[in-house]
């Protein structure tokens, strides 16, 4: 049962990142640009808290896929279990915590839009505070989010629980995206080892979510 769910949340947070990013323009990783952010918030503030808590709700669900995980493949491993159990508990903890704090740039875009000059200087500051820490803690999450998917793809390898292919695949794709992270977090400018690590873990989490939700056909 708990693989079947583990398999509907993979899929389901897929989905809903999508809507996020399709219909409210939530942008995982935001541009620097003050100015253009707090104009853009003001001009439709709905839309934008409703892809902010459509977010927090994915990240929820990543905390609920790290718990389903675990009391479907722990047994097996109990170390790897809880790697994967903790690192993405924390990650998606991390992540609604910087989520809730990014929702204030509503304010702040009200503020903006009936302030002096003076005052918007303050405002912009504030609002590129803002998204800096956003950035900031998603790349922090991120290596969590490599650690966690590291762990079970390792599991899935060692204790044949998926096909091999799979499991192979999700280590490769959990390597790649973390020293992308890892580059980029030294290096900004080089961005494209973790953009690629990204399309990767979109597929291999795509395909694990199908598999998984059909397990009991495959088993």
């Amino acid at each position: 049962m708990f693989v079947e769910i583990s398999g509907l949340l993979f899929l389901l947070i897929i989905v809903i990142l999508m809507l996020a990013t399709g219909k409210f323009d939530y942008e995982i990783f935001s541009e620097l640009d003050a100015n253009a952010k707090l104009l853009k918030v003001h001009e439709n503030p709905k839309k934008f808290r409703n892809g902010i808590q459509l977010v927090i709700f994915e990240h929820i669900i990543i905390v609920s896929l790290a718990i389903t995980m675990f009391l479907a493949f722990g047994s097996f491993s109990l170390i790897l279990g809880s790697v994967w159990l903790i690192a993405r508990s924390v990650e998606g903890l991390m992540q609604i915590n910087s989520k809730r704090k990014f929702l204030t740039m509503t304010n702040t875009a009200e503020q903006y839009s009936s302030a002096s000059e003076s005052e918007k200087e303050v405002l912009r500051g504030q609002a590129l505070s803002l998204l800096e820490a956003k950035n900031s803690i998603f790349t922090s999450a991120q290596l969590l989010f490599s650690a966690g998917t590291f762990a079970y793809s390792l599991a899935f390898v060692l204790y044949d629980l998926v096909p091999i292919y799979l499991g192979w695949f999700g280590i490769i794709a959990s390597i790649i995206y973390g020293l992308g992270n890892a580059i980029y977090r030294m290096k900004p400018e080089f961005k494209a080892a973790w953009d690629v690590g990204g399309l990767l873990i979109w597929i291999f989490e795509l395909i694990l979510g199908g598999w998984l939700l059909f397990y009991s056909l495959f088993a």
